[in-house]
């Protein structure tokens, strides 16, 4: 088991650190727009409920996630030079911001709007503090907005993913997901032997 990322493909912290962040953004998302379709039920108070604290462990993952991407720095699958590369690194730079700065103005609301902060129920900012605009203002007006755009994003880049994989057949879809298909033959040989 390789844990860390090499210039075939990516360790298992990488891995790890990608499709768990794929997961909570799933959730974010999808318990945004389920909201938008139906409204303020006791299902959405529950995952709406979770929203804030599910994005502050959002934020923490992709500082660790960047963290680990600077140790492995020149270890990990080069991008090509070439238009296409360029392209990528573009579009990760973006998903990096996006990550990055959508649960950051959210915070900065949360500390700024008077109605105190909970972290999965226990209290870090206290309730009935003043409102603070500068605070504020800026995740009123972006917040939502920049989650959408990186949805587009998200779904630009699972496009991508299945261009390089169905269409152009270079591997990139294996150095994030592994191979699947040889650790199942080495689990069923282990099984059987």
């Amino acid at each position: 088991m390789q844990w860390r990322d090499t210039l075939e493909r990516y360790g298992q912290v990488t891995r790890l650190l990608h499709w768990g962040m794929a997961a909570i953004l799933l959730w974010q998302i999808t318990g945004m727009a389920l909201r938008l379709v139906l409204g303020r039920t006791p299902l959405m108070a529950f995952w709406v409920g979770t929203h804030q604290s599910v994005g502050t462990v959002l934020l923490l993952l992709i500082l660790l996630r960047l963290l680990w991407a600077w140790i492995n720095r020149g270890r990990r699958p080069a991008q090509p030079r070439s238009w296409a590369g360029r392209a990528a690194r573009l579009g990760h730079g973006a998903l990096y911001g996006l990550m990055l700065l959508i649960p950051s103005l959210a915070l900065l609301r949360a500390f700024g709007n008077g109605r105190g902060y909970a972290f999965f129920g226990h209290q870090v900012v206290p309730r009935g503090g003043p409102r603070i605009d500068w605070m504020s203002a800026p995740a009123d007006l972006l917040h939502g907005r920049l989650a959408w755009l990186l949805l587009a994003l998200i779904l630009g880049h699972v496009l991508m993913v299945v261009l390089h994989h169905f269409i152009w057949r270079d591997g990139t879809l294996r150095r994030m997901a592994g191979r699947m298909r040889g650790r199942m033959a080495d689990c069923q040989d282990q099984i059987s032997g």
